[in-house]
C-alpha cells in the first residue's frame, strides 16, 4: 500500500518550552484543521492492558480505529499512531520535534506519514496534502507569534455560528456582572463567545485567572455567577487518580456517587473532595453547544502533569534526555502496576526500573538525563508525572469552602444519608461575649443592629481570606477553609476589624456599647454531611475547634497545638508573642494543648 509522507520545518525565536503549550495542543490544532470530533471505546483485556478504539463520522461513513497510545516528552517530541479498519486507509502517523539552538530559539519539525490505497494516495498529492500543509504552516507560525510574546493564542479562528441574539445577550449578561463587581466577567463573555471549543471543555478556573491575568478568587467567583446568569454550567468530575480524567460527570452534589471506574486505566477508585472532586465550567447549551468526544484524546496537554510517556519494549534500555525541573514526581506505567514517588533535586533523577510491580528506582544520574530499563516481560509504557498537577484544579473540598459558592449554591447539598470524608479542614468559630449583657443594656432591636453589623464584619473577613460561612448558632459562627493560614489570617483580620467597629461604637454611644468577639481555631480531618438542608461538617475536629472558642477572653485568639503545628502557622505567630497553654475542655478526657495571641494592646 502506498506511503504518502509530508515533512514541514520551520525556525523560531520563542523556546521549546514557550512553544510546547501552543504546537503540542493537537486537539486544537485538530479543531482549526477543520478535522471531526470522535470517540474512543475502552475494551479492557484479559492481561489488564486496555484496547482503545476510535471513531468518528466523516466523508458521510463511520471510521474506525486502533488508537495507540501517545509518546512525549515536554518541550521536546510528540508522536502517535493510528491504525485504521479500512481497506483504503490503513495508518495515519504523526510527530512533532523541538530542537533548542545555541540562541535560545527553536527548530521545530512537525511530521505526518499515511499508509492509503492508491485512490486516495492520488488524491492526497492533487491536492489534499498541500491544503494541510497550508493550514499547519498558518496554525505553527500563528503559535509561534504568540508564543514569541507569551501570550495565549486561539489559531485566529473565531466561530461563525453564533446568532447576534446570542452574542448581544452574552455581552449584556456579562457587562451586567462586571456591574456587579465581578471584574472578570467581561473577559468571560469574550472568551464564550470567541474561544475555540476545546478551550472551553472543562474550563478551570484558575487557568482563566493566570490568562487574564486576575486572581483566581476572583475568577471562581465571576464563573459561579455566570452559572447563576445562565451562560457557564457547573459540573462535578469524579477524577481519575492516574490519568485524571474525568470519568463520572455531575451537574449537581447529590448526583455524584462515591466511586467510580476508569476505563482507560482499568481501575476503580473512590471519591475524595480535597483530591480527585473537581469542580470545572462549560458553557450553557443556550451560548454554545459542545458535541461529544474531542478533537484529540491522544492530545499531550490534556495530560499537562505528564512529563514523559515513552514505551519501552521487554529488557529494553534508554536514557531520555529531558530536564524536569525540581520537585515531587509519580513515576508509573499506563499497563497494569503500581507506582513510585521521586525528587528531582538539580536535574538529577534517579535510575527508573519497569516491573511487574512498582517501579524500582535506583542512584541518581546526570542532570537532564534519565536512565530507565523495562525488566518486565511484557512492554511496558513510562508516565513521570508532575505531583503539581492539582495546582489549577478547583477541588470540591475548596469551592464548597468559599462564601461566594455558599451564597450562590446554598442547595448544593450531599444525598440524605451521604458522607465525605475531608481530610483536613481548618475551623474558625467565634462568639460574642456577654452577648445577654449587651441586650440589657441597649435593647433588644439596637443590640440585634449591632449583631448584625458584626456578623457583615466576620463574613467579609472570611470571603477576602477564601473561606466560607458554615453557618450561625445564636450569635457564634462558623467559618471553614481549606488552608490553616487563611484561617487565621482571617482570624487576625476579624480581631482587628471588630476591635475598629468596637472603637466606632464607644464614640457613637453614651453607654460605650463594645462587642467583645471571641476566636477559636482547629484544623483536622471531618466528614461533610448534609444538615438542616445544607452542607456542614461534623466529628471531633468541629467539637474541639467550638470548645476552644469558648477558652477565648475576648479579644484574644485561642488555636490548638494541633493546629500550630500546620506549615507556615508557628512563623506567622511568633512576632504576635503566643503563650502556651494546656486547658480541660468539655467532652475531653485529656487536657488540650493551645496557644494563646493576645488581645493587641
Amino acid at each position: 500500500m502506498p506511503v504518502v509522507e509530508r515533512v514541514w520545518e520551520w525556525h523560531f525565536a520563542a523556546s521549546p518550552e514557550a512553544l510546547w503549550p501552543l504546537v503540542a495542543d493537537t486537539a486544537r490544532i485538530g479543531e482549526a484543521n477543520g478535522f471531526p470530533r470522535y470517540t474512543v471505546t475502552d475494551l479492557p483485556q484479559p492481561d489488564g492492558t486496555v484496547r482503545r478504539v476510535g471513531s468518528a463520522r466523516r466523508f458521510g461513513t463511520t471510521m474506525t480505529w486502533e488508537e495507540g497510545v501517545p509518546e512525549w516528552i515536554a518541550a521536546r517530541r510528540y508522536s502517535h499512531e493510528r491504525r485504521f479498519h479500512s481497506r483504503l486507509f490503513k495508518r495515519l502517523a504523526s510527530r512533532i520535534e523541538l530542537d533548542p539552538d545555541e540562541a535560545g530559539g527553536t527548530r521545530v519539525r512537525y511530521s505526518t506519514t499515511m499508509e492509503v490505497a492508491w485512490p486516495l494516495a492520488l488524491a492526497l498529492h492533487c491536492g489534499g496534502i498541500q491544503r494541510t500543509g497550508k493550514v499547519i504552516d498558518r496554525l505553527f507560525r500563528e503559535a509561534a507569534s504568540f508564543a514569541e510574546i507569551n501570550q495565549p493564542q486561539d489559531f485566529s479562528k473565531s466561530p461563525s455560528d453564533i446568532s447576534p441574539a446570542v452574542r448581544n445577550r452574552v455581552t449584556a449578561q456579562a457587562k451586567a456582572l462586571a456591574e456587579r463587581g465581578h471584574e472578570a466577567a467581561e473577559r468571560l463573555g469574550a472568551h464564550l463567545l470567541d474561544a475555540p471549543e476545546t478551550e472551553l471543555e472543562r474550563m478551570r478556573p484558575r487557568a482563566l485567572a493566570r490568562r487574564w491575568q486576575v486572581t483566581p478568587r476572583a475568577a471562581i467567583e465571576t464563573c459561579l455567577a455566570a452559572v447563576r446568569e445562565g451562560l457557564l454550567t457547573l459540573r462535578w468530575d469524579l477524577v481519575c487518580p492516574q490519568c485524571r480524567g474525568a470519568k463520572v460527570t455531575a451537574t449537581s452534589l447529590d448526583q455524584l456517587p462515591q466511586g467510580a471506574h476508569c476505563s482507560s486505566c482499568n481501575i476503580d477508585y473512590q471519591r475524595d473532595f480535597a483530591r480527585n472532586v473537581e469542580v470545572a465550567f462549560e458553557p450553557a447549551a443556550s451560548v454554545r453547544a459542545l458535541g461529544a468526544g474531542s478533537y484529540c484524546l491522544a492530545s499531550p496537554l490534556l495530560s499537562e502533569h505528564v512529563k514523559i510517556q515513552q514505551h519501552l519494549a521487554p529488557g529494553e534500555r534508554a536514557v531520555i534526555e529531558a530536564r524536569l525541573p525540581d520537585g515531587a514526581y509519580r513515576v508509573r506505567t499506563i499497563e497494569p502496576g503500581g507506582g513510585s514517588e521521586l525528587i528531582v533535586a538539580d536535574g538529577k533523577v534517579p535510575e527508573i526500573v519497569l516491573t511487574d510491580a512498582d517501579p524500582a528506582l535506583g542512584e541518581c544520574g546526570k542532570p537532564g538525563r534519565i536512565a530507565v530499563r523495562n525488566d518486565s516481560a511484557a512492554l511496558r509504557t513510562l508516565v513521570i508525572e508532575d505531583r503539581r498537577w492539582a495546582q489549577d484544579a478547583l477541588t470540591a473540598h475548596e469551592a464548597t469552602t468559599m462564601q461566594a459558592f455558599r451564597d450562590l449554591f446554598a442547595d448544593a447539598v450531599l444525598r440524605p444519608g451521604d458522607q465525605v470524608a475531608i481530610g483536613r479542614i481548618a475551623l474558625l468559630f467565634t462568639d460574642i461575649k456577654g452577648s445577654t449583657d449587651l441586650y440589657n443594656r441597649v435593647g433588644d432591636a439596637r443590640a440585634y443592629g449591632f449583631v448584625r453589623e458584626h456578623y457583615a464584619v466576620l463574613t467579609r473577613a472570611v470571603r477576602e481570606h477564601d473561606g466560607a460561612v458554615v453557618k450561625t448558632i445564636g450569635d457564634a459562627v462558623m467559618a471553614a477553609f481549606t488552608d490553616p493560614l487563611h484561617a487565621l489570617d482571617a482570624a487576625l483580620a476579624i480581631r482587628d476589624d471588630i476591635a475598629a467597629f468596637n472603637r466606632r461604637l464607644a464614640d457613637e454611644t453614651s453607654e460605650h456599647v463594645t462587642v467583645p468577639i471571641k476566636i477559636g481555631l482547629h484544623s483536622g480531618a471531618c466528614i461533610a454531611v448534609t444538615l438542616n438542608d445544607r452542607l456542614d461538617y461534623f466529628g471531633t475536629t468541629v467539637n474541639l475547634a467550638a470548645r476552644l472558642q469558648n477558652e477565648s477572653q475576648g479579644g484574644d485568639i485561642v488555636l490548638s497545638e494541633a493546629m500550630a503545628a500546620e506549615a507556615g502557622i508557628d512563623e506567622r505567630i511568633a512576632p504576635l508573642n503566643p503563650v502556651a497553654e494546656t486547658a480541660h475542655v468539655k467532652g475531653f478526657a485529656e487536657p488540650v494543648a493551645l496557644r494563646r495571641i493576645p488581645a493587641p494592646e
